[in-house]
C-alpha cells in the first residue's frame, strides 16, 4: 500500500480507467475557522483512536494487562503494544511497546511473569515471557509461524500454544525437467485439494494443520503434542497436575463437510493420547477446566441446520461425563467464559444490543455483574461485543466505551465500576461529537424493533437532515449505543443516521433471530422501512432526502431494498451477496450456505437461491446504486459486487464500482486511510443525488 497522509486530502475511487477526486467528509476540513482548531470529527482524527483490547487481569486482581490499539499513520495500520495497570491507583506505564505489534498477554500461576506473542515486523510473531519485578525477558520460540492460544502449565514451567505444522500439498505431474540454468520459466502449478482452500483475512491456505505445542517458560525446543490431519483449536486449559490439556476440535472424519461438528477433547501431554469427551452432532467448544480439575465448562448446541442457535453453557465432569446445561433459562448466546473458583463461571454474553458480564453457578443459577462492554477495536460501525477477564476473588477487568470514544479499561468495584484510563481524552473532548439517542420503532406486525438515531452536531430543533440508513452485517449480528467513525464522519458532513436490529438481529433470542430462517431478506425489509417511517415523524429525517448504505448482510438488503422502493435517492451496496448460487459456491467456508440458509443445494433447488436474491430484483432498480467491496474478499467474494456492478450498467441505472485494494471481507476498513477514503466516497456518491441544495455543506456550524 502507499503511504497516505490523511491532511486536506481528497479520497480516491478508481471506477473503470477514470480517476475520480471526490470531496467527501473532508470539506469539514476544509471549512475550518482560521481563528481555532476544528471542532468537527475528521477523517484525520482516525489516526488519533486509541482503543483497550484483550484484558488480563492478574490472579491476585491487583494488576491488569491490556493491549493498546493505535493507529501508526507512517504505516497506515492500527498497531497493538501491551500496558500494564495498577488497579489500586490507576497508575499505568507501557509494558511491551516498539516496532512491531505486542499482543496475547498471559498471566502466569503465579502473577510475577507475563507471556505473550510480539513480533518486530520482520518475521513472524514470537512467544516471549516477560518477569514484572526486573523487567527481563526472554524470547522463548523462533517459529516459521505464529503462536496463539497461550496457556500456562499449572506449575509455572511450560507454556501450550497451537500453531500451523507445515504439509504437503498434493502433487499432480511436474515441469519438464530441461529447464537451462538463468532461464525464468512460469511458477509452478497450484494445485488445490481442501475443500475450504482459501478464508477471508487469511487468503489461500497453505498445506498443514493448527496443533498444539508446548515449549518450556525459559526457553528451549518445543515439543509438539498433538498430530494428524486436523486443526485443533484453542482455549488451551491444563489438568491440575499438568499431565492433560482439553481442547477443541473438528476430528470427524467427514470434518471439512460438516464444518460445526466439534467436540471437547483431552490430551495425554506426555504421549499424545487424545480422548473424545463430548459426542452430539454440532459444536461444542470454547473448554476449560475447573481450578480443581473436576469440571469443565464448555459452550455448544445441538445443529438442527438452522441458520441461528444461541450457544449454551454446559458443566461436565473432567472425564466427560454428567454433561449437563446451565443456560437453560438464559435465551442468550454465550461468547466466552472464565472460571473463577471451583463454583462459578464468568461469563460473557449480548442483550438486546449491550454487552454484559454474569455470575453463573453450578446449580444454574445467573447474576449479571457486569454491563455495558464495548470492543476496542474496529471502529467503523457499532457492533456489540467487548472483552473480560477475571481474577481468582472474582474481580473482573472489562472494556467499555460510549458513543463518543472507543473503549478504555474497566474494572469492577462492588455494584459498580472503575474507569482505569482516558485513551482519547486529551483530544476527543474538544470535539463536537454526533448524538446518538434511542429512536423507538414498531414494525407493520408490532415487533418492537430497536433503533438508533445519529444527528449532525449542531442540528437546531425541528431543523431537518438529510437521513443514511446504514444497516448491519451479519445478518444474525447486533449493533449497540458505541462508537463508530463511519457515522461520525456521516454526521460531521450533516447526515443524520438511521441504525437498527432488525428481525434476525442477535441478543434478542433464538426465537427473533430465526425469524429469517429460510427467508433472508424478507420481512426484515419492512422492519427497516419501518424505522425509516419513524425516523421522519421523528422530525429529523428529511423525506425528500433518504439514503441507503450497509456492508455484508447490510449490503445484501441494501441491494434488496433498492430492488423494492424507489424511496431512496442513493445507495452504496457494500460487499454485498447478489446471487445466492454463485456465493454458495465461492465464498470461503463453502459447506455453510446450502446447510444452514436453505434446504437444498443449489442445482437440486435453484429457484429457491434465485428467489431470495437481490439480483433477481435488479430489473425494478432505478436508485442509483454505489458498489463497494474489498479486492481480497473471500466471504462475499468481489465476484458478487462485479455481477451487480455490470447488471446495473447493463440496465443504464447510475452505478460506479469501488474497490478497496488488498482489503478483505472483515478488513475493508481496517487500514485507517482506506476506511477514510471508503466514508468519503460513500459520502460523495450521496452528495451527488441530494435535492436539497445543500450537497457542497458540511454540518450545521458548531458554535464553540
Amino acid at each position: 500500500m502507499p503511504r497516505i497522509y490523511l491532511s486536506r486530502f481528497a479520497a480516491v475511487a478508481f471506477v473503470g480507467s477514470v480517476c475520480l477526486a471526490v470531496p467527501g467528509v473532508l470539506a469539514a476540513e476544509d471549512a475550518a475557522r482560521p481563528d481555532g482548531p476544528e471542532r468537527a470529527f475528521t477523517a484525520d482524527d482516525l489516526f488519533k483512536l486509541d482503543g483497550a483490547t484483550d484484558p488480563e487481569i492478574s490472579p491476585d486482581g491487583s494488576k491488569i494487562a491490556y493491549v493498546r490499539s493505535s493507529a501508526d499513520i507512517m504505516t497506515d495500520k492500527i498497531v497493538p503494544s501491551i500496558w500494564l495497570v495498577d488497579v489500586a491507583s490507576g497508575a499505568q506505564r507501557p509494558l511491551v511497546t516498539g516496532p512491531g505489534a505486542h499482543f496475547s498477554p498471559v498471566w502466569s500461576p503465579d502473577g510475577k511473569r507475563l507471556a505473550y506473542v510480539s513480533s518486530d515486523g520482520t518475521g513472524s510473531p514470537q512467544l516471549y515471557v516477560l518477569w514484572l519485578d526486573s523487567g527481563a525477558k526472554v524470547k522463548v520460540t523462533e517459529l516459521p509461524d505464529s503462536p496463539g492460544n497461550l496457556a500456562w502449565s499449572p506449575d509455572g514451567k511450560q507454556v501450550a500454544y497451537t500453531m500451523r505444522v507445515p504439509g504437503e500439498p498434493m502433487k499432480l505431474g511436474s515441469q519438464p525437467a530441461g529447464r537451462p540454468e538463468g532461464a525464468k520459466w512460469a511458477k509452478p502449478l497450484q494445485i488445490i485439494d481442501r475443500v475450504t482452500y482459501r478464508f477471508d483475512g487469511a487468503g489461500y491456505l497453505p498445506a498443514g494443520f493448527d496443533h498444539i505445542f508446548v515449549v518450556s517458560a525459559e526457553g528451549g525446543a518445543p515439543r509438539q503434542v498433538t498430530f494428524g490431519n486436523f486443526d485443533d483449536g484453542g482455549p488451551l486449559s491444563w489438568s491440575p497436575d499438568g499431565r492433560r490439556i482439553v481442547f477443541s476440535a473438528n476430528r470427524h472424519a467427514d470434518w471439512e463437510r460438516d464444518i460445526n461438528n466439534s467436540e471437547v477433547y483431552n490430551v495425554d501431554v506426555a504421549s499424545g493420547a487424545i480422548t473424545a469427551l463430548t459426542s452430539r452432532q454440532g459444536p461444542d467448544a470454547a473448554p476449560r477446566l475447573s481450578p480443581d480439575g473436576k469440571h469443565i465448562a464448555y459452550v455448544g448446541f445441538d445443529d438442527v441446520n438452522r441458520s441461528y442457535e444461541n450457544n449454551d453453557l454446559y458443566v461436565m465432569n473432567a472425564d466427560g461425563s454428567g454433561s449437563r446445561l446451565l443456560t437453560a433459562k438464559l435465551d442468550r448466546s454465550i461468547d466466552a467464559l472464565e472460571w473463577a473458583g471451583n463454583n462459578a463461571i464468568y461469563v460473557r454474553y449480548d442483550d438486546r444490543g449491550g454487552t454484559r458480564v454474569a455470575r453463573v453457578a453450578l446449580d444454574g443459577s445467573m447474576k449479571t455483574v457486569v454491563e455495558g462492554l464495548t470492543a476496542g477495536a474496529h471502529f467503523d460501525r457499532p457492533y456489540t461485543g467487548g472483552a473480560f477477564s477475571v481474577s481468582n476473588g472474582g474481580r473482573i477487568a472489562y472494556t467499555e466505551g460510549t458513543t463518543s470514544e472507543p473503549a478504555d479499561l474497566w474494572v469492577s468495584a462492588g455494584s459498580s465500576g472503575k474507569r482505569l484510563t482516558n485513551l482519547n481524552g486529551t483530544w476527543i473532548g474538544a470535539k463536537a461529537m454526533a448524538p446518538v439517542r434511542k429512536l423507538p420503532v414498531t414494525a407493520p406486525d408490532g415487533r418492537a424493533i430497536d433503533a438508533w438515531l445519529v444527528t449532525p452536531p449542531g442540528l437546531k430543533p425541528g431543523q431537518k437532515a438529510p437521513l443514511i440508513l446504514e444497516i448491519h452485517g451479519g445478518p444474525n449480528a447486533a449493533y449497540g449505543p458505541t462508537f463508530s467513525t463511519d457515522y461520525q464522519l456521516y454526521a460531521a458532513h450533516g447526515y443524520a443516521v438511521l441504525y437498527t436490529n432488525p428481525r434476525g438481529s442477535t441478543s434478542y433470542g433464538e426465537e427473533f433471530a430465526n425469524l429469517i430462517d429460510r427467508a433472508y431478506p424478507g420481512t426484515d425489509y419492512d422492519d427497516l422501512m419501518a424505522a425509516v417511517d419513524a425516523a421522519i415523524a421523528d422530525g429529523v429525517a428529511d423525506p425528500e432526502n433518504l439514503f441507503v448504505t450497509g456492508g455484508s448482510g447490510g449490503g445484501v438488503l441494501t441491494s434488496w431494498i433498492v430492488g423494492k422502493t424507489h424511496r431512496f435517492k442513493a445507495a452504496a451496496t457494500q460487499k454485498p451477496v447478489i446471487n445466492w448460487i454463485s456465493e454458495a459456491l465461492t465464498m470461503d467456508a463453502t459447506p455453510f450456505t446450502s446447510r444452514y440458509w436453505f434446504d437444498k443445494k443449489p442445482w437440486e433447488d435453484p429457484m429457491a437461491y434465485w428467489k431470495r436474491s437481490p439480483l433477481s430484483l435488479v430489473g425494478n432498480v432505478k436508485t442509483p446504486t454505489l458498489v463497494v467491496v474489498g479486492s481480497e474478499d473471500y466471504r462475499t467474494p468481489d465476484s458478487e459486487s462485479e455481477q451487480y456492478y455490470a447488471a446495473l450498467q447493463i440496465r443504464g441505472v447510475p452505478t460506479a464500482m469501488v474497490k478497496v485494494p488488498d482489503a478483505s471481507h472483515g478488513g475493508i476498513a481496517a487500514r485507517p486511510s482506506q476506511s477514510a477514503a471508503k466514508a468519503s466516497a460513500i459520502l460523495a456518491w450521496f452528495d451527488k443525488y441530494r435535492t436539497d441544495g445543500k450537497a457542497d455543506d458540511v454540518a450545521p456550524r458548531v458554535s464553540d
